[in-house]
């Protein structure tokens, strides 16, 4: 079972076969929508829209620890996300695909793991976010169906919902981020805490604030994402069909060396 996150406007993957909707809770409480199963490209997947089928969750009151939670508790142990990015590096133009290998967390207040230390402390290793074995699948994906890829990319997350400030994008782009987003934390590390593989692709949708002189509006962030509609399934598809049966990756065994 195989699940996808969709962010800003992708709220549905052209080519999947809806079989049923499940709307579950969790000890984490509600996730941010009913959970969409099917069938794609011959493999069970399945689907949830990271802000709600009609974006009406704000990256910050989005309830990470139910979404993954729900996932793994469907059946899920690999995820593949995917969310709207500003640009920041050279090259990072509207419309590129980023199969991301970094994050730095700039977000505060998050609900951020599973662990509260009320029974036991977890810190998992987090050196790598993204699970290799998954990146790897994404990869010869694009390169399978002709589909222009940058292979790696450091994504910085900050809290939103407010656009960033030229001042904050120059300092981002000094410290070593490639685009800004609001999402990929900490959904990725619970990823790492729920041992899931966790992969996650970036759409960039914009030039982040003062890369140009033209004014940012989240509309164009959903009119790009909706033109690359296409290209993100294709990819999505080819990635099912290259992911191998078994995980072999440390994702599935990181609480083994995790706990004190």
């Amino acid at each position: 079972m195989i699940g996808i996150i969709g962010g800003s406007g992708l709220y549905e993957i052209e080519g999947v076969v809806v079989t049923e909707k499940k709307k579950i809770s969790t000890p984490f409480g509600v996730p941010s929508d009913s959970y969409i199963v099917g069938k794609f490209a011959g493999r069970n997947i399945i689907f949830l829209a990271r802000h709600g089928l009609k974006h009406a969750i704000p990256p910050h009151k989005i309830n990470y620890r139910a979404n993954l939670w729900g996932l793994k508790q469907l059946g899920v142990r690999r995820v593949i996300s995917v969310g709207a990015a500003g640009g920041i590096s050279p090259g990072m133009r509207p419309g590129t695909i980023v199969v991301l290998d970094q994050i730095i967390d700039l977000t505060a207040g998050r609900d951020s793991t599973y662990y509260e230390g009320d029974e036991e402390v977890i810190h998992v290793d987090f050196t790598g976010p993204y699970c290799p074995e998954l990146r790897k699948s994404v990869i010869a994906a694009g390169k399978k169906s002709d589909i222009k890829l940058l292979k790696k990319g450091t994504y910085i997350c900050t809290n939103g919902p407010r656009l960033e400030t030229k001042a904050e994008i120059r300092f981002f782009s000094g410290i070593g981020a490639d685009v800004v987003g609001m999402t990929a934390m900490p959904e990725a590390s619970l990823a790492r805490e729920a041992e899931m593989c966790y992969a996650g692709i970036a759409v960039v949708t914009n030039y982040a604030a003062g890369m140009t002189r033209k004014r940012l509006t989240a509309r164009e962030v959903v009119e790009v994402m909706h033109k690359t509609g296409k290209r993100i399934s294709a990819l999505l598809k080819e990635t099912i069909n290259l992911i191998p049966s078994g995980r072999r990756c440390a994702c599935r065994e990181t609480l083994r060396e995790a706990k004190i």
